[in-house]
């Protein structure tokens, strides 16, 4: 293994978009327990993490923001459309961990990152910044569309990274089939592992008798048919409350003010409030929102991480999903993604989401056995990351 520059007092973790997202919260929280040494967070959002579960747990450093400066966002963009170098932007971004403050190891962080193209570029350019100053760069815990691995400059950015570690197998197998067999590894996500905070639930929450429901402005956007993905949510609730004693537990797990799981989810509760059994939990630290959806009976969501909890809190889960990520984890965890994930985009008819929390129901007890079984292994194999990393900080091979 080559020569790598760079202190080694502490691991860089980047592409943290903050604690806002819970998700991203949740990826930090448990990759920084896991490391053989301390972290440096570099985060979006500062505010975000002192108020979350991060605050305590590593050095947390805000990004310098190019955008909020005209001056310097003109030079930078100047930087990138003139004189050709699109990574100065990048070296002002993560100055307090690049040029002098260089370390060794830095990973990037964020789990769905390159499903989005709005986050290319800069996925690219910092890593071209860490492994052009001599630095290694690993990508952990991603999810990538298998057709991305088929354009020519995201394979020269993949072969930058000293190791990927893939959390789900048709990421997995898409890397193997795109040439980097090699440097790729299947771990799953590190979020697996996050710790369950059981505070005193809300009046009207029976535990272990609740149907945990979360549903985020991400997926409406994503539907084929327009207000198809709340008809289907109003029509499970309705089929809940009238057809079980069970209660239902609406549950945010992203609350940025551009991307706010509240919005959707508050236009339910304001609709069924008043039949008592139907909550609304408020914002909370990623640990906390586990500890309610640990003390559900069946959960439904939209967000990945907030299935992630529930799949490791051993609920049956029903994903509501629209990419790779939620067909790649429900695979590994029951051999097929079918019945386990329905695609947003597939929805056309308001009973859908019904039908498959019936056909749950109706599986309760096996797919309950079944992650009781799996999960044990599953979570032992999601501690490998740190050991990985810790290895390859040593020059040696991660595995």
């Amino acid at each position: 293994m080559r020569r790598y520059q760079g202190k080694t007092d502490k691991i860089v973790l980047y592409m943290h978009a903050g604690s806002g997202n819970h998700g991203c919260e949740a990826i930090a929280n448990t990759i920084v327990q896991m490391l053989p040494k301390p972290a440096i967070v570099m985060t979006n959002s500062l505010a975000e993490d002192e108020a979350y579960s991060l605050k305590g747990k590593a050095t947390i450093i805000e990004e310098r923001k190019v955008r909020k400066n005209f001056f310097i966002h003109s030079w930078y963009y100047l930087c990138d459309r003139v004189f050709h170098d699109p990574e100065a932007a990048f070296r002002y971004r993560f100055r307090e961990v690049c040029g002098r403050n260089l370390r060794q190891m830095n990973i990037s962080i964020g789990g769905d990152n390159y499903c989005y193209g709005i986050l290319l570029k800069e996925l690219k350019c910092s890593n071209r910044l860490f492994t052009g100053q001599g630095a290694m760069t690993v990508l952990l815990g991603c999810s990538i569309e298998p057709e991305l691995l088929s354009e020519p400059d995201i394979i020269e950015d993949m072969k930058r990274y000293a190791c990927i570690i893939a959390r789900e197998s048709i990421t997995w197998q898409a890397l193997v089939q795109a040439g980097l067999k090699e440097k790729s590894y299947l771990v799953p996500d590190s979020a697996f592992l996050l710790k369950a905070k059981r505070l005193p639930v809300p009046e009207g929450f029976v535990e272990g008798n609740m149907v945990g429901l979360n549903v985020s402005p991400m997926v409406v956007e994503r539907e084929s048919s327009p207000g198809i993905t709340m008809e289907n949510y109003r029509s499970l609730i309705r089929h809940i409350l009238e057809k079980t004693d069970m209660g239902v537990a609406l549950i945010p797990h992203v609350v940025w003010k551009s991307n706010d799981d509240r919005t959707v989810l508050r236009k339910l509760w304001q609709e069924f409030r008043d039949t008592g059994r139907v909550i609304m939990i408020e914002d909370a630290d990623c640990e906390v929102l586990k500890g309610y959806i640990a003390r559900c009976r069946f959960f439904i969501g939209a967000r990945t991480h907030a299935t992630i909890a529930a799949y490791s809190s051993l609920i049956p889960t029903l994903v509501l999903g629209y990419s790779v990520k939620a067909r790649g984890i429900a695979f590994d965890l029951f051999g097929t993604w079918e019945n386990y994930v329905l695609p947003v985009q597939s929805l056309q008819r308001k009973e859908e989401l019904m039908e498959g929390f019936e056909w749950l129901m109706r599986e309760e007890d096996r797919i309950r056995k079944r992650l009781t079984a799996v999960m044990p292994a599953y979570l032992e194999r999601a501690r490998q990351a740190g050991r990985m990393i810790g290895r390859l900080m040593e020059g040696r091979d991660p595995m």
